[in-house]
């Protein structure tokens, strides 16, 4: 029976790895329905080679620093337990991947291909575990401090701050050293339109995304004895809390539709484990609406160009979900409490300050030794014509 239970956990890991790997085929199509038609190829050859840069800097450098776990000893010893550690190390490897997966959808149609890749290595390998291992092993002893000074420790059940903020307040740190796409913006003042390629692809990346992530929270358990349908119904509602209010306030764009969801399903991570399910609707209300609003502004008059909206999605309502735990997931508003407002608002806090230290550090390093974006020229062509030869299409396209 021993044996049995050990088995139908490494499944359980195992089948939640899965559904988050196919995730990152919705960050390839989301960025690839979302960009303009000469860099669709490339948003599809990104996601898959940052994926695969990933799996060696967590592998080899990553997971160890976070859980001061290793892969060097013999097969023997590492098919303890059925390899759970192996399968469990490929489950957070997903997690991880989604941080450079995020970054690519902010800097979209300007970044150079090898230099975003050794920012992949360096995000994957440093500053993401880093963090990790503070939030979900202890490492520093803060969860400790959290819980001996305010009763409860930093709680983020599926990465609300661990993944989607961290990876989101990265990618905003990128844009900015990325700069804007060339005409993105006018001297005068003037925004020039760059619409998405194809609603379709869109509506598909986010759909995949939508359905992976009730392996990305539910799966979090990590242990089959540990599942729960409460995080199954919050994370429902809080997509179709999410869906609603981006329909609403933006005004049926199929676009901001599309990522409503997703920011729902961000902002419930982490705590779709201990709130009731209607303070999940409400928080995906509120992402939702934060997401098309924030995105407007930035887009349109910060001036930041941010393709894909990735900040305002992961960074903002990812920020927004792990504060929120403190609030809705106390036993007075029908959560099951052992939650701290201010154990919330500090983990978040160090998580934004260390995503946006390690961004900058990372990306201003690459910018002075190689260079973040491509040249005019390029840019003008598109990555998919300059950088892999080939465009989406038959046609040698270098407009839409």
């Amino acid at each position: 029976m021993e044996t049995i239970s050990k088995s139908q956990d490494v499944l359980f890991v195992l089948i939640g790895a899965i559904m988050v790997l196919a995730m990152h085929s919705g960050f390839a199509f989301l960025e690839l329905g979302t960009v303009r038609r000469k860099n669709q190829v490339n948003a599809l050859v990104k996601i898959l080679v940052d994926f695969a840069v990933s799996t060696i800097a967590y592998f080899f450098i990553g997971y160890y620093l976070a859980y001061g776990l290793n892969f060097y000893q013999g097969a023997d010893h590492l098919i303890t337990n059925n390899g759970y550690d192996l399968v469990k190390f490929f489950f957070l490897l997903t997690f991880a991947a989604a941080i450079p997966a995020i970054v690519s959808g902010g800097i979209a149609e300007r970044a150079r291909f090898y230099p975003q890749l050794a920012a992949t290595f360096l995000l994957v390998g440093f500053v993401y575990p880093f963090f990790e291992g503070i939030a979900w092993n202890n490492n520093l002893g803060l969860q400790d401090w959290l819980q001996n000074r305010y009763g409860a420790p930093f709680h983020d059940f599926a990465g609300s701050v661990v993944v989607h903020a961290v990876g989101g307040w990265v990618a905003l740190a990128a844009v900015i050293m990325m700069g804007p796409r060339r005409g993105r913006y006018h001297r005068n003042g003037g925004v020039a339109a760059h619409p998405p390629s194809s609603i379709p692809f869109l509506a598909l990346g986010a759909w995949i995304l939508t359905v992976g992530w009730f392996g990305f929270n539910v799966m979090s358990a990590q242990k089959l004895e540990a599942i729960s349908g409460l995080v199954a119904i919050n994370s429902l509602m809080a997509m179709a809390g999410g869906t609603l209010s981006a329909l609403i306030v933006g005004r049926n764009d199929p676009g901001f539709v599309h990522n409503g969801p997703l920011a729902g399903l961000v902002a419930v991570c982490a705590g779709s484990d201990v709130m009731h399910p209607v303070s999940a609707l409400l928080l995906g209300l509120c992402a939702g609406g934060i997401f098309v609003v924030m995105f407007t502004l930035t887009q349109n008059r910060w001036k930041i160009d941010d393709v894909l909206g990735v900040w305002p999605l992961h960074g903002l309502c990812g920020a927004l979900g792990g504060v929120a735990v403190g609030v809705l997931g106390c036993v007075e508003l029908g959560g099951l409490g052992k939650v701290s407002l201010m154990s919330q608002l500090l983990g978040t806090g160090l998580a934004i300050t260390i995503a946006l230290i390690g961004g900058f550090a990372i990306y201003g390093v690459l910018k002075a030794l190689t260079g973040l974006r491509m040249d005019p020229e390029e840019e003008f062509t598109g990555a998919d014509l300059t950088l892999h030869k080939i465009s989406s299409s038959p046609e040698n396209e270098s407009g839409w």
